[in-house]
């Protein structure tokens, strides 16, 4: 199965002839020219369609899908993601990461695991990496690692050099600069 990356979500409609408004999720535009096919999803339902062309604007981008011919079709995939496999997905730079790479890396401090990413989600000044914190772990108290209810605790930890460093998507693991962030 082809890895599926989340590369929009469709803010919108546009114009008589079904087209959306679509906002990037990395914030560049140009890749979208070159796709054929996307999946539009709401979390439960996929929908496959042919890409009938996209064009550029200030700060948004138009597309128009074979099959969708109304506004008031388009209107039905309102805050749908757009979803395609990786080879369309925005060219990462330097210091740049999916977040669908980021799950499921290991969280270290010092020498030892301290949780595991879950999810990445936007918070108000940027994303928070959600860590499932490890159950054997040492350093850790236990009234930190669990909840009142004995559950194993998950927190939200900013991206953010201050607080997480050597990411290393291809090993899966990135290094915790500050244990008493969890607590």
């Amino acid at each position: 199965m082809t890895e599926q990356f989340v590369v929009g979500i469709v803010r919108g409609t546009h114009g008589l002839t079904g087209e959306f408004k679509v906002e990037s999720t990395s914030g560049e535009y140009a890749h979208f020219a070159d796709m054929e096919e996307v999946t539009l999803t709401d979390g439960t339902v996929s929908k496959l369609f042919s890409v009938e062309y996209t064009q550029e604007a200030t700060g948004t981008l138009y597309m128009k899908l074979v099959g969708i011919s109304t506004p008031e079709a388009a209107a039905g995939y309102n805050r749908w993601q757009i979803v395609v496999p990786r080879k369309y997905a925005h060219q990462l730079q330097e210091g740049e990461w999916y977040i669908e790479d980021l799950k499921g890396c290991s969280v270290w401090y010092e020498n030892e695991v301290v949780g595991k990413v879950t999810d990445v989600m936007e918070g108000g000044a940027g994303y928070l990496v959600e860590i499932l914190l490890s159950e054997g772990c040492t350093i850790l108290a236990d009234d930190v690692k669990f909840t009142k209810r004995g559950q194993i605790r998950s927190v939200y930890v900013p991206l953010d050099k201050r607080f997480l460093q050597d990411i290393d998507v291809e090993a899966k693991k990135m290094r915790l600069m500050h244990l008493w962030i969890l607590e």
